[in-house]
């Protein structure tokens, strides 16, 4: 039989389709909603935005940025060829808009201050993405835009990006007004966009790491070995463009990357000297850098305070375990729970690069204990 509590929930529950697109927690709270059709209609709402969000995450704009010649010629070609993605873009969002109209027209009057709450928090979605929506055709409608076919790919990815997180943003508050939450627990595709910032940053803390050591070597470097360094930029640059991060990657900073593809390829072409070459590289050192600021973004802020109290609790376990072997244990686990950290310092990061050659044994783990806790409090600080 039954419990009181138990039969609750499987009542409220039974009172309610829960779409399978949906996060279990957005489910639960949508099945405990106590006016079942305002529940069935902000279902129908929210499965309409992640499925939506779900689109465009299919949409690759990589096709498109392989065409582009390595120099901005002003032709409507390639709107000829993004048109199409431009329209299911913007079919996406006004099928989101269209189902939101049908379910909450304009007008409706909450009865509750809850269900207000929710209906201010649609009301204002539907403003701020038609007015993006209006934004986005002008700007597309310019020929600056549409005749600088990286301008133009920029724009759809911007706009894109603005309006997933409008979703994300939308799904979250009406959420909380239903129940106690976190954003990672309700927000549609949150998870795979985690794994593609995660991705990011540690591709790019590479590529940045690598550029580094490789104008290093450039100024150390003799004049006959000049061309053999620019063939080397140009091989890590390749790698680069092949790893999962490049997809990913903004269109304007795939459009500085390949740029200085070009120059390497000019300087091959016109007998370069090592000043030639450090010209170049100095300021794309310089750009390499700038991608630590993902590390800024909401998402991986509260992602990464989450992962330093895991590390924080393994660490205090393997400093407090009186068996070597177990310390050990707990040190290997807060290494490999770490690892989601990578690129956030140079110190930590260098620490974890050096355990992937050389692992910690029974006999240097209190050391290495002590050390992680030092690297883990200067990323908290």
């Amino acid at each position: 039989m039954l419990e009181s509590g138990t039969l609750g929930l499987w009542c409220a529950a039974s009172r309610l389709k829960v779409d399978s697109i949906l996060t279990p927690r957005l489910g639960a709270l949508l099945a405990l909603e106590p006016d079942g059709p305002f529940a069935e209609r902000l279902r129908r709402v929210l499965s309409a935005g992640a499925r939506a969000v779900s689109k465009l995450g299919e949409m690759d704009l990589l096709t498109y940025e392989e065409t582009l010649p390595e120099e901005t010629s002003a032709d409507l070609s390639m709107w000829e060829e993004v048109a199409p993605v431009v329209a299911e873009t913007l079919a996406n969002v006004n099928a989101l808009l269209v189902e939101i109209d049908t379910d909450f027209p304009d007008g409706e009057i909450a009865i509750e201050d809850r269900q207000d709450a929710v209906l201010a928090v649609i009301r204002a979605f539907c403003r701020e993405v038609s007015l993006e929506v209006a934004q986005f055709g002008q700007r597309v409608r310019d020929p600056a835009v549409v005749g600088d076919q990286w301008n133009l790919i920029t724009e759809l990815q911007s706009f894109r990006f603005r309006f997933r997180n409008r979703i994300g943003n939308l799904v979250f508050e009406v959420a909380s007004h239903l129940g106690t939450c976190r954003r990672s627990e309700v927000e549609p595709g949150y998870q795979e966009a985690l794994a593609s910032a995660l991705t990011v940053r540690a591709t790019t803390t590479d590529l940045s790491r690598l550029m580094h050591a490789r104008i290093l070597k450039v100024a150390e470097a003799g004049p006959e070995d000049v061309e053999w360094h620019i063939q080397q930029v140009e091989r890590e640059l390749n790698a680069f463009g092949r790893t999962p991060a490049w997809r990913a990657l903004r269109a304007q900073d795939k459009r500085a990357i390949n740029e200085v593809r070009r120059q390497m390829k000019h300087l091959l072409a016109a007998q370069p000297t090592k000043v030639d070459l450090l010209q170049t590289l100095e300021p794309f050192v310089d750009f390499c850098d700038g991608f630590a600021r993902i590390s800024r973004r909401e998402m991986l802020v509260e992602h990464d305070r989450e992962v330093e109290a895991s590390v924080g609790v393994l660490l205090e376990r393997g400093l407090t375990a009186s068996r070597p072997v177990d310390r050990l244990t707990a040190f290997n686990e807060a290494v490999r729970v770490g690892q989601a950290l990578y690129g956030r310092s140079p110190d930590f990061d260098s620490f974890l690069r050096r355990l992937r050659k050389l692992p910690a044994s029974t006999e240097t783990v209190h050391a290495e204990l002590e050390l992680l806790g030092l690297l883990l409090s200067n990323l908290a600080s």
